[in-house]
């Protein structure tokens, strides 16, 4: 398991155990690295938890689900193009199909969870579908070479409203 510079350990199945709100905590406490490029390659992906759901019966459902192969996401491959941003596609899995879609670029900017320096996948991109360009990703990282943050749908004014958690660990590199 890596460990963070607070001493903190986190991996892909340590997040999916925690609720929201520390969620939230961690990745606030995530930094982003100074170099791009370390985001370069085929990490495995994971859903961590949908808003408003750790409370209710459908939580320990949607925990089970997406830490399983029938999940259809399994993470975000991503291209360097430089030590200040890079590229990114999402991969699909559906039955005996896999598929790449819904291309997004990276860049530091201000996070609206926190308005301090996050990992931005911008998904307004032209060949993007008109719903997913209004979908807003930050990740930060939270222990080495594993990322995390909010999937958020934005708001118009340059806000974005959180739906749910998600990581991905270049740690463990995805077989699709």
């Amino acid at each position: 398991m890596a460990q963070t510079s607070t001493g903190k350990r986190y991996n892909l199945d340590t997040l999916a155990e925690m609720d929201a709100e520390s969620l939230d905590s961690v990745y606030r406490g995530g930094e982003v690295p100074s170099d791009l490029s370390i985001l370069s390659g085929k990490p495995k992906g994971r859903m961590l938890a949908i808003r408003h759901t750790d409370t209710t019966p459908i939580f320990g459902a949607l925990k089970f689900v997406s830490s399983n192969n029938f999940f259809p996401w399994d993470g975000k491959s991503f291209f360097a193009v430089s030590p200040q941003n890079g590229r990114g596609i999402n991969r699909i899995k559906v039955l005996n199909s896999n598929f790449d879609a819904f291309p997004f670029e990276t860049k530091v900017v201000s996070s609206v969870i926190d308005n301090k320096p996050c990992i931005l996948l911008d998904y307004d991109q032209p060949e993007n579908p008109w719903f997913i360009t209004q979908i807003r990703d930050e990740i930060r990282e939270v222990s080495p070479r594993l990322f995390m943050g909010p999937a958020m749908w934005k708001d118009g004014n340059g806000g974005a409203t959180l739906v749910l958690w998600f990581a991905v660990d270049f740690n463990t590199p995805s077989d699709l």
